[in-house]
């Protein structure tokens, strides 16, 4: 409803349908909403945001099985608890709820990806999480509540789900309904994001009455009575602290643990969300886990113009060729056999007079993997080769377009590090005519542009993003950035239409 009155879409997030009123103050579960809103949308601008409530992440588990392992009372690493996991054949089945839609979800993976840390065997490792969550993932959290064991007996126990990230709050809730198995909460160790309930006086509110409303209501938020009745609801205060009434989970280290601080800010440009996580942070979380979990078909398209023989001093100069090549390989290896990827690599007169050359169609993954990754190699620079940009996306789009499936992102992801050079080529004015007849509202195709170091046009390449719905643009101004640059992308606004 917000990001729809924004103009954007958030991935993996619907539309809100029919006249649905905004409000004018917004209360959502954690801060990584507003991140992905803001990251979309540059009006949406909060005036205020401030934390009311807190609920810290946890690990939910029928209590047979945590009693079995013996995690009550205890604080454990989530990368650690699901390594454990990964390396069992008998081990309870271990859900989530989709991070796209979901931040208890998006906030595990942030956890995992914090823990697992950078390089290839890094993501191997979040790979290898992520692929097996998505096993047992649900869209809404209620979905994933209903999955948990109804009987106590070895078979309901081994079927049912075992484990998943939720909040504090969702095991208390869930625990006070009576149910037949109660869950554990198995708390986490080390620095977790919890979730923490920013109020929100959203951008449209200018009106001083209005205003004014929004303070006094914040200031009841904050009193010592509302204390008490969220810890009645299962919640924390925003310092981490709770009110008379609060009764801890099961599992609960005695006196329950101390909680990293909430993450709002309370300045009036809304401030960062705990743990210093940012907008592109959260995007690159949910791009990982489009990647990695969802189906997708995508034509990748590389820049091989001379200068990307240019080395890069952040990367001991190697070229900008080399460190591309490294990323994509990267991006490659996220990429579940449920992709499909084609690739081509532009500069000028590539083939014939054509300023690309295709080194592989669209191929699925499921059986083409290797035959993909055998292109990486070939994207070597062209040493007289200028950048054919205006062509290639057209070009690319219209082949994307051509071989739209339904069900998939179906997507054309361009990397370059110039701007267009291609005497022979089309002019700017000629390519968005073209770009505007070529797009049909029912095949969507999404441009991603990505600019590689700091002489990309980024004006260029968002005149041609702005002709496509639902495309953009992203600049990695350090090229050894790109594998994170490209994740934002595929994070923001990716999704079937």
């Amino acid at each position: 409803m917000i990001a729809r009155d924004h103009g954007v879409t958030l991935a993996n997030v619907g539309q809100a349908k029919g006249t649905v009123q905004v409000p004018d103050v917004w209360i959502p579960d954690s801060t990584t909403w507003q991140l992905r809103l803001r990251n979309e949308a540059s009006g949406f601008q909060p005036s205020k945001v401030t934390s009311v409530a807190q609920s810290p992440l946890v690990v939910a588990m029928p209590q047979p099985i945590a009693q079995a392992k013996k995690l009550e009372g205890k604080k454990v690493p989530l990368a650690s608890l699901l390594g454990q996991q990964l390396g069992s054949a008998d081990a309870p089945k271990f859900g989530i709820v989709n991070p796209g839609k979901d931040a208890s979800g998006l906030i595990a993976l942030m956890s995992i990806g914090q823990a697992v840390g950078a390089g290839a065997d890094a993501v191997k490792k979040q790979v290898q999480a992520l692929t097996y969550l998505a096993k047992n993932k649900s869209d809404l959290r209620d979905e994933l509540l209903e999955q948990f064991p109804k009987a106590t007996d070895p078979a309901t126990l081994a079927e049912s789900l075992g484990a998943a990230p939720l909040s504090e709050e969702d095991v208390i809730s869930y625990n006070a309904q009576r149910p037949p198995v109660e869950l554990s909460a198995v708390y986490l160790s080390g620095a977790n994001v919890p979730l923490d309930y920013p109020y929100t006086v959203l951008p449209q509110v200018v009106d001083g009455d209005k205003i004014d409303a929004a303070q006094a209501l914040l200031t009841q938020l904050g009193s010592g009575s509302f204390k008490d009745s969220l810890a009645s609801a299962g919640l924390r205060a925003p310092d981490g602290t709770y009110g008379s009434g609060f009764e801890a989970p099961i599992g609960a280290p005695q006196a329950s643990p101390a909680i990293t601080a909430a993450a709002g800010g309370g300045d009036a440009s809304g401030g960062s969300a705990a743990a210093g996580i940012d907008a592109a942070s959260v995007s690159k979380v949910v791009g990982t886990w489009n990647a990695t979990t969802q189906a997708g078909r995508v034509l990748a398209v590389f820049d091989v113009s001379g200068s990307m023989g240019d080395p890069v001093p952040t990367a001991g100069n190697k070229s900008k060729a080399v460190v591309t090549q490294a990323a994509a390989g990267t991006g490659l290896s996220l990429f579940s056999d449920e992709w499909a990827v084609g690739v081509w690599a532009f500069s000028t007169n590539m083939n014939g007079k054509k300023p690309w050359k295709q080194l592989i169609p669209v191929t699925p993954l499921s059986t083409g993997r290797e035959a993909v990754a055998a292109t990486i190699p070939q994207l070597n620079p062209n040493p007289d080769g200028n950048t054919g940009l205006y062509d290639t996306v057209l070009d690319a789009y219209n082949a994307a377009k051509a071989g739209w499936k339904a069900g998939k992102a179906n997507s054309v992801i361009l990397f370059t590090d110039g701007q267009n050079d291609n005497s022979d080529g089309l002019k700017q004015d000629v390519l968005i005519a073209k770009l505007k007849a070529a797009q049909d509202p029912n095949k969507f195709v999404r441009l991603v542009l990505i600019g590689i170091g700091n002489e990309v046009d980024k004006g260029e390449l968002q005149t041609i993003s702005k002709t496509v719905k639902g495309s953009g643009v992203f600049i990695a101004e350090d090229p050894t950035k790109i594998t994170d640059i490209f994740l934002q992308a595929i994070g923001s606004r990716t999704g079937v239409e």
